[in-house]
């Protein structure tokens, strides 16, 4: 009977008597534009060269131990652009090639997580092709316990070349100012683009007074903090000729908001197609308008990729005269000798403006706390540094005096900046204050340029206030605190400290039972805490600030 049941379970598989099978290694990309045109071979003169950058991407989420430590090949084959394109590699940007006629082998080594280039090559139009020929450079590549996906690119000759004319915008604003938007484009191309789209993105400062049946609308972050960034893509189809200019027939109107301070607008048009789309909608939730439609006569052709991408798009910067008012705010705590307790600390945003330094992507305030005497810091975030008691570099970040922690490069008109601190109490004198003030990043020049309210830009950290009338909660060593008022909705992050909003990302629903302090206001006097955090990560318009959230912004109304 076990002969007859092993020998079924053979048969279904089920028994196996043959060694594990070995995990498969690991599987890669190899990308790069689907589609790239080139300007036709001219009459006198040198071929224009575009870039084309061959990519692979590793899979990998682990960035300290996902590199493939293998050595690799890469495989070209240029014999289908034989007539149409010239290739080169750019030696800069490519491993070691060796070419032979219409083909060439690169051997390499190492391919770290994430997208990375293979190999930088340099493509013009062959001499004696004309408009319309097209061909294909193949990709592959091969390496030992690895394997790879190949890619096709697609070279073109001519195509549209969609070119958007800048526009005499009026930049230096008040609240309220508006102005015509009157978006002007030429297909300087050898081909028609068929249908355009139009994108429109500007930040929070700014607004559109009209939302068209055409268009499509979202608020996005773009790693500066949620509702930063509006953005519409609008579509119009039909033929737009080489040749030709054309202008929206209503110019939407820009308005410059309440809030308005630093703003940028930024107008891009490209030929419509899914690949477009997809990536500008990436990440993003879209919803249609419903006001007028502007519409264009629709002409049905072929489809080809824009010659030159590098003109399709203009931005204007934007100065409003604003103010916005950044008022500081401590807390209250209570214990005896030996005892930590929870005290949240920060500033928030009274408004009316938003602040942002989207073109250099440097912090827009500091939030400079000195520690209460008979006290030291046990947690702090982490966009907080230890420095001396007089703002100095120190590299021991243990029982600091003093710390600085620097906002992100926006901060929008509601914002809550709160810092979640947990201090050890090495004694128990009463009336021991800790300052708490909000200022310029740079020390030596303190007052925000922005801010026509410097008297509420500091605040305290009381510990063992006798005229305090708050009410103690427990920590774990038996302190007490007497942060208060409730938390505001807000995305949520890393779990914080005793339920108040964390510098980390945390989120909460009411903070520490306790009386509320009142609003910051130039007195000294404490302002309510127990916000919840609002995740996000700074990001300049050129480049974005690596390290993940770094900070907390809770969007609420100030109390008053």
């Amino acid at each position: 009977m076990g002969i007859v049941a092993s020998a079924g379970l053979l048969a279904g598989g089920l028994l196996t008597l043959s060694s594990p099978a070995q995990a498969a290694g690991p599987e890669f990309t190899i990308g790069g534009p689907a589609e790239t045109a080139l300007h036709p071979y001219p009459a006198t003169g040198s071929p224009l060269e575009s870039s084309l950058d061959i990519t692979v991407t590793n899979p990998s989420e682990d960035e300290e131990n996902g590199d493939f430590a293998e050595e690799y090949t890469v495989r070209f084959d240029f014999g289908k652009l034989a007539g149409v394109a010239d290739v080169s590699f750019d030696k800069e940007g490519s491993p070691d090639c060796e070419r032979t006629g219409t083909t060439a082998v690169c051997h390499d080594y190492g391919i770290r997580p994430g997208l990375s280039t293979l190999a930088a090559l340099q493509v013009s139009a062959a001499q004696g092709s004309e408009d319309g020929d097209s061909g294909t450079i193949e990709v592959t590549a091969e390496a030992e316990g690895a394997t790879f996906r190949p890619f096709t690119a697609h070279v073109s000759i001519g195509g549209p070349d969609l070119s958007m004319k800048p526009l005499p915008l009026k930049t230096e604003l008040g609240p309220g100012d508006s102005q015509p938007v009157p978006v002007t484009f030429t297909n300087n191309g050898t081909r028609a683009a068929q249908g355009v789209l139009l994108t429109l993105r500007n930040t929070r400062g700014l607004e559109f007074t009209e939302r068209y049946q055409n268009c499509e609308y979202s608020e996005e972050d773009l790693g500066m903090g949620p509702g930063t960034w509006s953005t519409a893509l609008c579509t119009f189809p039909g033929s737009f000729e080489p040749g030709a200019t054309y202008t929206l027939e209503v110019p939407p109107t820009l308005r410059a908001t309440e809030h308005a301070f630093y703003d940028t607008f930024l107008y891009r048009i490209e030929e419509d197609g899914t690949d477009a789309r997809t990536a500008l909608r990436s990440g993003a939730r879209f919803s249609p308008g419903k006001g007028a439609r502007l519409a264009l006569r629709e002409a049905p052709a072929v489809r080809s990729a824009d010659l030159d991408p590098t003109d399709n798009q203009q931005e204007a910067d934007f100065r409003t005269t604003n103010s916005a008012d950044f008022a500081a705010y401590g807390d209250r705590a209570a214990g005896k000798p030996g005892d930590t307790v929870d005290v949240t600390l920060g500033f928030r945003n009274k408004g009316p403006a938003w602040i942002g330094y989207i073109r250099s992507g440097e912090p827009v305030a500091t939030v400079d706390f000195t520690v209460p005497p008979g006290s030291y810091v046990v947690s702090k975030p982490d966009i907080c540094r230890g420095v001396t008691a007089a703002g100095e570099y120190r590299e021991n970040q243990e029982k600091a005096p003093r710390y600085f922690c620097s906002t992100p490069m926006s901060v929008l008109e509601d914002a809550d900046f709160a810092l979640p601190f947990r201090l050890k109490l090495v004694s128990a004198d009463p009336g021991s204050n800790g300052a708490v003030v909000v200022r310029n990043t740079h020390l030596q020049a303190p007052a925000l340029p922005f801010d026509p309210k410097p008297a509420n830009n500091r605040a305290w950290v009381e510990l063992n206030d006798e005229d305090s009338d708050a009410t103690t909660g427990g920590s774990d060593d038996g302190g007490s605190t007497a942060t208060g008022g409730s938390s505001s909705s807000g995305t949520s992050g890393t779990s914080g400290t005793s339920g108040t909003g964390g510098a980390n990302g945390s989120s909460g629903g009411s903070g520490s039972t306790g009386t509320s302090g009142t609003s910051g206001s130039g007195d000294g006097s404490l302002a309510a805490t127990g916000t919840v955090a609002l995740a996000a990560s700074g990001a300049a318009l050129v480049a974005l600030l690596a390290g993940g959230v770094l900070f907390t912004v809770s969007r609420r109304r100030p109390t008053r």
